[in-house]
């Protein structure tokens, strides 16, 4: 960790504090070449594993970049794409895996775009999934319509 200030190496942590998220760590620090007191903030690095065997680390905007070409023509404003977006980044966090196969990011972003905006849920479904006929997207539309179907009543008595 370099200062600041003098960009010394050489620092020590007076006090460490998870945030209020629990998904960093705040350390307030000392540099003892000058003595000069500075915060940082450390993350957990979540990285994404891609098809080819490549890794990357999670990018939020990334995420969020594929799903707005889904939503283009939608009622769906930057707010709702970025609390989409954190809800993503929290269910892989979740997983408690530092590393994430790219899939799974895919999967992640299913279930909130489709609380979303249903015709851009299908239309990142259709690519993520790779749809090859309209019969895709009629399996798929009533797969939607089962699933918002309400339990049936059962008899009492």
């Amino acid at each position: 960790m370099h200062c600041p200030y003098c960009r010394g190496t050489d620092t020590k942590v007076l006090d460490s504090r998870v945030a209020d998220d629990g998904g960093s760590i705040r350390r307030r620090r000392s540099c003892l070449s000058c003595e000069k007191r500075f915060t940082t903030v450390e993350l957990m690095q979540l990285t994404v594993l891609k098809r080819s065997g490549a890794s990357e680390p999670f990018t939020r905007d990334k995420a969020v970049a594929g799903v707005r070409k889904a939503c283009k023509g939608r009622p769906v404003t930057d707010a709702q794409l970025a609390v989409l977006g954190q809800e993503v980044e929290d269910a892989l966090r979740l997983t408690g895996a530092a590393e994430v196969p790219a899939h799974e990011v895919g999967l992640a972003i299913l279930g909130p775009l489709r609380a979303l905006d249903e015709v851009a849920y299908l239309r990142f479904a259709s690519v993520y999934r790779a749809f090859e006929s309209a019969d895709d997207f009629i399996k798929e539309i009533a797969s939607m319509h089962a699933d918002a179907l309400p339990p049936l009543a059962q008899p009492t008595g």
